[in-house]
């Protein structure tokens, strides 16, 4: 089993929302990923996919994206992004889902011996100081923290645990974070994010920090490919 991560595929959901709009590297973006998804992924793999999976407002317009993700190889993981307003019950996400695709929220999950767990973060304090912006970053940080007790709760054996956000958990300029020392604390082997686009790719840490592997794995900023991760 290998594990790959793309984060922010865009999907339209049943919507006129061309990507090219952001840039013409954005041209057929979805089919890129596919391409390069079916040449590299077995179907004993799996494929984490942290945030900002479709642009639809509901969960039926959603549905044909979640499809065509299903259809490619490999079993997926998903994560709520902060524009995925269609997933709103997670219960429901899960109904909907084809065989081998799954839907992490406040809790965690254990796959051949591999536990993923994760939320979907906010601005940290350091990017915004507003009062909302503080609300939001400190209810994420509590639902970070009960994911990450079900995953200690999985990992009796010592078992890799790797957590997706969507928002980045910290930046090149701003390491020392409260979700950073979370992660570092909870021994968490790698941590893979997304949200991040264009100039602000270049403040993204990638790398290890405090026994925690980064993996910043927005697809524009992988070339629309996949992240193999170590």
């Amino acid at each position: 089993m290998r594990i790959f991560a793309v984060a922010d595929l865009h999907l339209p959901g049943g919507r006129q929302k061309p990507m090219d709009v952001f840039g013409a590297h954005w041209t057929d973006h979805f089919a890129r990923i596919s391409a390069d998804w079916t040449d590299r992924v077995l179907p004993e793999d799996i494929v984490l996919i942290p945030g900002d999976i479709s642009w639809a407002m509901t969960l039926s317009e959603a549905k044909p994206d979640i499809d065509a993700i299903g259809a490619l190889p490999g079993r997926k993981v998903l994560l709520r992004g902060n524009h995925d307003y269609w997933w709103n019950s997670v219960s429901r996400v899960r109904d909907a889902l084809p065989a081998g695709m799954y839907a992490l929220q406040n809790d965690a999950m254990k796959i051949d011996g591999c536990v993923f767990c994760g939320s979907r973060g906010w601005l940290l304090p350091c990017e915004s100081a507003k009062e909302e912006d503080v609300r939001l970053y400190r209810r994420e940080l509590g639902r970070l923290t009960m994911s990450l007790d079900c995953a200690a709760r999985l990992t009796a054996n010592g078992e890799r645990i790797i957590c997706m956000t969507h928002f980045p958990p910290l930046t090149d300029a701003c390491r020392d974070t409260e979700i950073s020392a979370l992660l570092a604390e909870r021994r968490v082997d790698t941590a893979v994010y997304g949200h991040l686009h264009g100039e602000s790719l270049k403040g993204a840490f990638r790398g290890v920090y405090r026994s925690v592997r980064y993996e910043q794995v927005s697809c524009d900023g992988l070339g629309f490919r996949l992240k193999q991760l170590e």
